[in-house]
């Protein structure tokens, strides 16, 4: 067939998505884009695409971050119009909030009945304005495959995020001479193009580590989007300098690493809390100074110079002020810095002035260890997660929100993309539909999605999904019968006022919740047998559940109270815990 022919706006589109490397595309159909879907029909007869149906948009459109987040592609998600194209915007919300590339496809009432009320319109286009990088509507199938291009470019580069396209329904149907719009061709007035780094930006950031003696690097998730790991973990070792790392930027360094200290922030350790309110040099790479890391802003790093690089520029000096800022994809950035210092000599590195402060971190490290119950009566999720973590540390770990999300935190080490959780936006009902997007992404790969009880119930639907494509997918439920965050917070600060946060009232059966979908349904209920238990449920060949039935009142420790500094931390003195060491 010759570079041009005449096809559908619909064809035109399956097309330009497989050209630029789709093959997983997560949905629900509907009136609205039924066009497209029946133009899918054709492409996945000939093995080129596949489609896995969700059984909720909301559903499918985490699915297609978990995809995204656990491979570094697009993520591609179908929605039809009105309630369709609604049901995303929790998705689309929290993917622009932790910079993850989806592209959206939603189906819109025919061109000529836009802005009458029709049967299932709403425009998309304008509710999610505030929460994409950036969206477009189809008006002329001739523009299909420039837009998509386009769409997958602007997804991917700079800050990555979910970019919207909106097709109305006769766009889709509409034949015309075609031609497929290469992702090479595109080119956008105003969109950034990153300056390279002047070297007196790399002289100063030498500069500043040899001054200090008390230096710290501080990750979050754009290490991880750019794939910049290994290279942060290069300059911390030829530094010496210990580096924490935010809730999205877990898997930075394996949590065992002498230089690492794991999460910081509001569930943080207590030595990452210490090190991060001491420090006098804090080098923030890909973090945006979120309030959960933060605390009181005023005074955290309070008495550090602070060098910050991040792709976007609107978050340097947005919430501190840096002494060095620098505007670039993080891993070029990385890679020209670490060329730049092979011109010196190594040794002038090992800057002494660090040891006491390494010296010092290890003392914290021995005096404040994070906490796992032991030789007690109850089941703890803590004890479960730390178990979990030292037998399957290669798995690729989703979570929902809440207590059991800070425990998977603390506890789990996990790899470079081989964490998924929703950080920014905190949305219950995540992990279970992100572990189906990461399941495709890696197909025969060990993923477990840790959820609550609470949060399990909010995207339960797509139990079907697993069931319907026999994922492997295993689901571990730290079941405490409450909303078990938010039962914490009224205890600490709304005097013990328990305002509907308990959910043993019309709790399902999780086992034979499990048995109806064909899935196996496993119980923990004691200490005495929650290793046996544990290696069934992850060796099961095929999806399974447990449900794990913890202290009800158990709380997640330590804690920074809303308003505190990260030094102020409640929790560090049970009596009956000893260190996970």
């Amino acid at each position: 067939m010759s570079s041009n022919y005449f096809v559908t706006g619909a064809y035109a589109l399956i097309d330009t998505l497989v050209r630029n490397g789709t093959y997983h595309i997560f949905g629900y159909p509907g009136g609205a884009i039924l066009p497209i879907y029946d133009e899918l029909f054709h492409w996945e007869k000939k093995s080129l695409v596949q489609h896995i149906l969700c059984r909720h948009e909301q559903g499918a459109v985490h699915a297609a971050d978990g995809y995204s987040r656990s491979s570094g592609k697009v993520g591609v998600c179908f929605a039809t119009s009105g309630p369709g194209a609604t049901n995303l915007v929790t998705g689309i919300a929290t993917a622009q909030m932790d910079s993850i590339p989806l592209l959206l496809i939603t189906g819109q009432v025919a061109r000529a009945f836009i802005g009458t009320d029709a049967f299932q319109e709403v425009d998309i286009f304008g509710i999610t304005l505030p929460i994409v990088k950036h969206s477009y509507v189809v008006r002329d199938p001739r523009d299909m495959s420039r837009i998509i291009s386009e769409a997958f470019h602007i997804a991917q580069t700079g800050r990555p995020g979910p970019v919207l396209v909106d097709i109305p329904k006769d766009v889709g149907l509409e034949k015309f001479t075609y031609k497929f719009f290469p992702k090479s061709n595109v080119s956008l007035s105003g969109y950034q193009n990153f300056k390279s780094v002047k070297d007196k930006h790399f002289d100063k950031i030498i500069s500043l580590i040899k001054q200090s003696s008390q230096p710290l690097l501080y990750v979050g998730g754009g290490a991880i989007n750019s794939d910049s790991s290994h290279l942060i973990q290069r300059m911390a070792e030829i530094f010496q300098i210990p580096i924490t790392n935010t809730l999205m930027g877990k898997g930075v360094i394996q949590e065992d690493h002498d230089l690492s200290l794991g999460m910081l922030g509001m569930h943080g350790t207590a030595y990452a809390n210490f090190a991060v309110s001491e420090c006098d040099l804090l080098i923030a790479l890909g973090a945006r100074f979120d309030d959960r890391v933060t605390g009181k802003l005023d005074e955290f790093a309070c008495n550090a110079q602070v060098i910050h690089i991040d792709v976007d520029s609107a978050e340097l000096g947005k919430n501190r002020i840096p002494q060095v800022a620098i505007v670039g994809d993080l891993r070029v950035v990385m890679e020209n810095f670490l060329s730049y210092i092979t011109q010196y000599d190594q040794d002038n590195f090992n800057n002494d002035l660090t040891t006491s402060w390494l010296q010092r971190i290890s003392l914290w490290k021995k005096q404040y260890p994070l906490l796992v119950p032991r030789n007690v009566s109850f089941l703890s999720a803590q004890e479960i997660l730390y178990y979990l973590s030292k037998i399957k540390p290669e798995a690729y770990y989703t979570t929902d929100v809440g207590q059991h999300q800070m425990w998977s935190a603390q506890f789990l080490s996990v790899l470079p993309r081989h964490w998924m959780s929703s950080s920014g936006l905190g949305t219950m009902g995540y992990g279970l539909p992100a572990a189906i997007g990461v399941q495709f992404a890696n197909i025969n790969k060990l993923v477990i999605c840790i959820s609550g009880d609470a949060s399990f119930q909010m995207n339960i639907q797509e139990l079907g999904t697993i069931a319907q494509y026999n994922l492997p997918v295993k689901i571990l439920v730290i079941n405490n019968k409450w909303q078990g965050m938010v039962r914490q917070w009224q205890q600490a600060f709304y005097g013990e006022r328990y305002s509907h946060s308990s959910m043993s009232q019309g709790a399902p059966n999780l086992i034979k919740l499990a048995q109806s979908f064909g899935i196996l349904g496993l119980n923990l209920e004691s200490r005495s047998n929650m290793e046996s238990i544990i290696d069934l449920f992850c060796n099961y060949d095929g999806p399974a559940i447990l449900d794990c039935k913890i202290k009800e009142t158990e709380n997640c420790y330590p804690m920074v109270a809303p308003g505190k500094s990260n030094s102020q931390m409640i929790g560090l003195d049970k009596s009956y815990i000893i260190s996970k060491n």
